[in-house]
Parts: C-alpha cells; structure tokens; sequence
C-alpha cells in the first residue's frame, strides 16, 4: 500500500495562512486520507492540519529597517523550517508569500534537497519594484502560482513556469453578510453613520498605524454627530488591536474576523492601511480611504526602487486613483479626516466611488474559477512531474 502524499505548507503572516489554510482543504476534499500535511503557519492552517513548530506572529515584519533588525530571529526560523523539511521528506514544498522570510526557506531545501519540487504562492510584485526579485525566484524554486495575469509575463521572461490561479480575495463570498445584523447586534442605529477601521494584521502596522487612525477618528466624531467608529482586530493581531482600542477616548466597537465581512457591509466608510482588505471592502461595496506607513529609512530606500503610481491593486489594475491614498507623510490624521469625512458626508461621492472601486474588480479577474482548486491542481501537476 502507498504512503499517504505529504506537503509542506510554509506561511509567515495572515493573508499567507488564509491561503495556505484554503490549499490544504481543497487538497483534502480531493484526496481525502491520501494527503498529510506538515509546515509553517497559523491558526487557520493548524484546523486543516498542519502543526506549525513556531507562532509565525514574530516573523510578520516590513521595511528594511525592521528586518535587519529581526534579522536573527529570522535565520533561526529558516534553519528551523529547512529542518522540518529534511526531517519529513515531503513530496512539495510549497513557500506562501513572505518574500525575504520563504526566499530563504526556498534557498535552505534548495541546497539540503535539490530534487524536492519547491512552489511558490504569490510572487513578489516585480511590476512595482525591484524586477531583478523574478530572477532570484526563478533560480531558487520550481513553479510560481500567481494571483494575477500581470506576474505570468516577468517571472516567465525569467525562466520560470508560472501558473495564474487568481486572488482569493476576489472569491470572497459576501452574499452572507449583513450590514443591518451588525449594526443591530452591536446596537447601532440603521440610519447612524458608521466608520470601519482596518489597521492591518502585521504587528508593525498595528504600532505605527492604530495612533494615527484614533486621531482621524476623533476629529471625525467631533464633525460628524452620531458617528460610530468600528475597529477590525485581525486574528494575529486580536489582542494587540482590541488593547489599543479600549484606551481610545470614544465608544469604539471591535470587531473579530468572524465579524468582518458584516461590519464591510455596514460601513458607509472605510480607513483601511494598504493590504488584501482593500479588495475585500471594494467587494462588500464600502467606499475607501487607504492609508500606510512604514519606519523612515525603510521609506527613503523603497522610494528610490518603487516605479508603480499606486499600491492599491484596484487602483493599479484601473490605473486611476480611485480609492485615495495617503503614503508615510501624507497619512495624517487631518489629511485622512478630510478624505474620509468626504465619504461619511456626501453620499453621492461615496456611492461614485464604490461603483468605481466594484467596476476595477473585473479588471483584476473577478468572476474566475477558485484559486484554491487551481492552485491544488498545480501542485499535483508539478509533484507528478517531478515523480515521473
């Protein structure tokens, strides 16, 4: 009798779980006890099965500056994921996301197993900086799984098959979310103003960003009468967001990831710091401020190699401002007030600018099939090349 096959799933922050969480399942509804799991991640790839050996929590890091700083921590957890590979023997690899932490992880197999398939989920955004990123790929790992169409070109230019399997992002089912739910669980008015808060699931954007959202916040309650503020506490980030938030001088609701998608639906306004969120409120219809910083040198140096005009992907794929979005100085509170109390008080504007924001969705691959089922279906394809 065969052994069961055995995939190594490797993730370093939330939107990698998700994915990879959403992989292992799709594989299971496939293989059922034919497939075993082994990896890195968090809490919603450890229900599919997959133990992680560390909290990935330490290794969600951004900006040079940070990096260099945790770059001990980091190499220990390589050499600790380069260890479990070797000790299990899976049949793939596959790194989700995380480029400087899986590049690594890829580099460490690479060298210790040179004939383990190695996948990477999500390619490093070579259209918008540092093009030289798809050659370092293409040398270290076997297969890219893309979410979008405008990866396939520069990472096959490099030599490097690729596979567009699209965003789960934009698969995101809302036809269950209920913005009258919401507001009547948490006891807020229908026709009360609502904004919801999105300051992200790294724990450096949570330091950096959760200040100047509180600030906005208060200057939009003192302008807005009635105004309810809701705050989403990204699941590794929960305790850390929900912390900050109970010290806010106003009523503030936090909201858990179960939650999430009803309080989109809810809002008549967003402030959401740069990420997978964006694509999720442009779904639920929720008009949008997007705002992000990073440590300052880390600023300066990433300036310097950056050629997109935008970082939201809606905004990059419309190639149009669509959403405002305020980067490093621009992201002040009274900056980020006047953009979002824009949305709060003009409904037309908000109503514009979430039909725009719903239109750039299609342009992103809106409407495709499942990632997970394409993704699952590269996988096999790339483990039964390399076994025949």
């Amino acid at each position: 009798m065969s052994r069961p096959l055995k995939v190594m799933l490797v993730a370093a922050e939330a939107s990698g779980d998700a994915l990879g969480a959403g992989l292992a399942r799709t594989l299971k509804a496939r293989l059922g006890d034919d497939v075993v799991f082994v990896g890195v991640g968090g809490p919603k790839m450890a229900a599919e099965g997959v133990v992680s050996p560390f909290d990935i929590a330490e290794l969600s890091i951004l900006g040079w500056i940070e990096g260099l700083k945790a770059y001990g921590r980091v190499k220990k957890r390589v050499a600790e994921t380069a260890a479990l590979a070797a000790a299990e023997k899976p049949d793939a690899v596959v790194l989700i996301d995380s480029w400087g932490f899986t590049i690594r992880v890829a580099q460490a197999i690479r060298a210790a197993s040179p004939k383990t398939p190695l996948i990477k989920y999500v390619g490093p955004q070579v259209w918008a900086s540092r093009p030289g990123r798809a050659t370092t790929l293409a040398g270290a790992v076997d297969h890219l799984l893309a979410l979008y169409a405008l990866d396939a070109p520069w990472f096959e230019k490099a030599g490097l098959p690729t596979t567009v399997v699209g965003s789960q992002a934009l698969h995101v089912d809302m036809a269950g979310a209920d913005g009258a739910r919401f507001r009547a669980a948490r006891g807020i008015a229908a026709d009360a103003p609502l904004l919801l808060v999105l300051p992200g699931s790294r724990p450096s954007e949570i330091t950096r960003m959760t200040p100047v959202y509180e600030d906005a916040a208060k200057r939009l309650k003192g302008e807005i009468p009635g105004l309810e503020v809701a705050v989403v506490a990204a699941g590794t980030v929960a305790a850390d967001v929900a912390g900050r938030v109970a010290a806010w001088p106003f009523r503030t609701h936090v909201v858990q990831e179960a939650d999430k998608y009803d309080a989109m639906k809810a809002a008549n306004a967003a402030l959401a710091t740069s990420g997978t969120v964006s694509t999720e409120l442009a779904l639920a219809g929720a008009p949008m401020v997007i705002a992000y910083k990073i440590d300052g040198l880390s600023y300066v140096l990433m300036k310097r190699l950056v050629t997109a005009k935008h970082i939201t992907l809606f905004n990059i794929a419309a190639d149009e401002r669509i959403a405002p979005e305020f980067i490093q100085h621009e992201a002040t509170p009274q900056a980020l007030a006047k953009a979002v109390g824009r949305l709060l008080t003009d409904p037309e504007a908000a109503a514009d600018q979430a039909r725009r924001q719903t239109q750039a969705l299609d342009l992103m691959g809106r409407g495709g099939p499942d990632p997970s089922e394409l993704a699952a279906d590269a996988v096999l394809r790339v483990i039964a090349a390399k076994a025949g």
